[in-house]
């Protein structure tokens, strides 16, 4: 939870308005290719994040319970809350895009071996 902690210190959990020509600029000048590898890059934290989540929370799990079974485990409440209060997944990818955190390529671009 550390390493996520580090990343997201200082981050702004909420909306606010954003400059489309300086995300455009990065992104060749091309509003709808920024937004594309915003929209990848959003996809991969967010599945990055859920995988965490259930990993952590698999520490905590004892088997199959029945309804009568279900206990509170304080600690596996507090790591949900703290998922829970995490920014969402696209306003992650739009700072690291924004940071030129996010390195991407077009698949022409690539060598193919013959």
């Amino acid at each position: 939870m550390s390493e996520i902690k580090q990343k997201l210190q200082g981050m702004n959990p909420f909306i606010v308005a954003r400059n489309l020509d300086e995300m455009a600029a990065r992104a060749n000048g091309n509003i709808y290719e920024a937004l594309n590898v915003i929209a990848k890059r959003s996809k991969q934290v967010s599945i990055d994040l859920k995988r965490e989540l259930h990993a952590k929370l698999e520490e905590f799990s004892n088997g199959p319970d029945s309804l009568e079974e279900v206990h509170e485990n304080k600690e596996q409440i507090e790591i949900s809350k703290f998922y829970e209060r995490l920014p969402n997944a696209v306003i992650i990818s739009i700072h690291e895009f924004l940071d030129n955190k996010i390195h991407y390529r077009y698949k022409e671009d690539e060598i193919s071996p013959e």
